[in-house]
C-alpha cells in the first residue's frame, strides 16, 4: 500500500498556533515533515501578539516524536524572516501552507475601510508575501508544494464577510496563476476551503456542529497535497465533516451570435447563455484565456 511520507521535507505552516493551522502542522509532522510553526499570536481580529500558541504546538509535536521550530513573524511585514527561520533550523523549505488569517465581520454597509484593508492584508498579502519568499528556493530546487487556504465564503459568499470573502476568492485567483508559473519547476499549488470549527468560525456554529467539525478532519487532504504522491495542481478542494470534494470554475455551452448583436438578441437567447448544461471546466478553457 502506498503511503504519504514526508520524511526529510521541511514545511512552513502560517497561523499554526491554533485551530486549523495547528492541525495542519501536527499532521505534517506526524507524517515525517520538519515543521516551522508560524504564528504571531494575535486575537482572531488581528490584535496583539503572543508567542505562547506557537510554542505550545511545537511542544505537542515534539512530545509525539516530531520535529518543529516556532516562528513569531508577521506574514505581511516579515515573511522573509519566516523563510530565514526555516533555513536556519532545517536548511531549506519544501512545503508552504498559507493559513494565517483574521476576521472583522460586519454588514457591507457598516464595514469601514480599516476592516476591509486589514483582512485583505493578512489573508491575501500574507499569502503573496510568504509565497514570494519561498518561491526562489523552490524554483532552484525544482520542487515545491504550496497549499493556500481559502473558504466557502470565498467560493459562495457569506453575509457579513465581504472583506473575508474577497480575500479568500482572490487567493484562488492567485493560485491559478501560480500553478501555471510553477509547473515547469515542479511547484504544485492547490487550494483547500475548509469547513471546520476554528476560533474564526465557531461563534457562527452550534455546539453540535462544532463537535462534528473538528479541524483534524481537514488536515489529511492538506498533508496529501503537500506530498510527493500528489501530482494535482491548480485544484480547489472543499474539506470538512469527514467529506472531501473538488470545486471548479466552469462555463456552459453558451450562444454565439452573428453580425451586430443587440440587447434584444441577448434577451432572445438568454436561456442558452445562462445554461450550465454539459459544462466545460476551467482547465479545458485555458488555451482560450487572453
Amino acid at each position: 500500500m502506498c503511503k504519504v511520507d514526508l520524511t526529510g521535507r521541511v514545511a512552513i505552516v502560517t497561523g499554526a498556533g491554533s485551530g486549523l493551522g495547528r492541525s495542519y502542522a501536527i499532521d505534517l509532522a506526524k507524517h515525517g515533515a520538519k515543521v516551522i510553526v508560524n504564528d504571531i499570536g494575535s486575537s482572531k481580529e488581528g490584535n496583539g501578539s503572543n508567542g505562547t500558541p506557537a510554542m505550545k504546538v511545537v511542544g505537542e509535536i515534539k512530545a509525539s516524536g516530531g520535529i518543529a521550530f516556532a516562528d513569531f513573524s508577521d506574514v505581511v511585514t516579515n515573511a522573509g524572516d519566516i523563510l530565514k527561520s526555516a533555513i536556519a533550523a532545517f536548511g531549506t523549505v519544501d512545503i508552504l501552507v498559507n493559513n494565517a488569517g483574521i476576521i472583522r465581520d460586519s454588514g457591507f454597509g457598516k464595514m469601514d475601510e480599516e476592516a476591509w484593508d486589514s483582512v485583505l492584508d493578512v489573508h491575501l498579502k500574507g499569502t503573496y508575501a510568504c509565497t514570494k519568499a519561498v518561491w526562489p528556493v523552490m524554483k532552484e530546487k525544482k520542487y515545491g508544494r504550496i497549499v493556500n487556504i481559502s473558504s466557502r465564503s470565498g467560493l459562495f459568499g457569506n453575509f457579513g464577510q465581504a472583506n473575508y470573502a474577497a480575500a479568500k476568492s482572490a487567493i484562488i485567483g492567485l493560485s491559478n496563476v501560480l500553478k501555471i508559473e510553477g509547473a515547469r519547476n515542479n511547484i504544485l499549488v492547490n487550494v483547500v476551503a475548509p469547513i471546520a470549527a476554528s476560533r474564526m468560525t465557531q461563534d457562527m456554529m452550534s455546539e453540535e456542529v462544532i463537535n462534528k467539525s473538528r479541524p483534524e478532519l481537514v488536515a489529511p487532504i492538506v498533508t496529501y497535497l503537500c506530498s510527493e504522491k500528489c501530482v494535482e495542481t491548480g485544484a480547489v478542494f472543499i474539506a470538512g465533516l469527514g467529506s472531501f470534494t473538488r470545486a471548479a470554475m466552469m462555463t456552459g455551452p453558451g450562444w454565439v451570435g452573428n453580425g451586430n448583436i443587440t440587447a434584444d438578441d441577448i434577451l432572445s437567447n438568454f436561456d442558452k447563455i445562462n445554461s450550465l448544461e454539459n459544462p466545460k471546466y476551467h482547465h479545458q478553457l485555458e488555451k482560450f484565456v487572453v
